[in-house]
């Protein structure tokens, strides 16, 4: 479930390119921790959402698998393999466990996630 959030803030998290195509990125920012992720290489799209995975009771969201279920971009938590939508948050197995998403965007090469 989207949650929305009050932007307080831009927080750099890194360089675009200190982020692999496909893969994901842990950040503490204002002591919560978020999942940063890269998807694709030439025209990359970029998305945050909670580091926690809810159904394992972990911070692992970040290490966990990007991929695609239909139109939906999804990382598949390393634990139990649930999917999350890096859109939303929304967990597709168990909604009620289901994740804040954040905004991100790139500015001179730095990644910024809006917390």
């Amino acid at each position: 479930m989207h949650r929305d959030i009050q932007l307080n803030q831009w927080n750099a998290v890194c360089s675009l390119d200190q982020i692999v195509p496909d893969t994901g990125v842990a950040a503490l920012l204002n002591g919560r921790q978020v999942a940063v992720f890269r998807v694709g290489a030439a025209e990359p799209r970029l998305f945050a959402i909670d580091n926690y995975d809810p159904n394992s009771d972990a911070a692992v969201l970040s290490r966990g698998i990007v991929g695609s279920i239909g139109e939906r971009v999804v990382v598949a938590s390393p634990i139990y393999k649930q999917h999350f939508d890096l859109q939303t948050g929304e967990c597709l197995e168990a909604p009620h466990h289901s994740v804040t998403s954040y905004p991100v965007r790139v500015e001179d090469g730095k990644v910024w996630v809006g917390a």
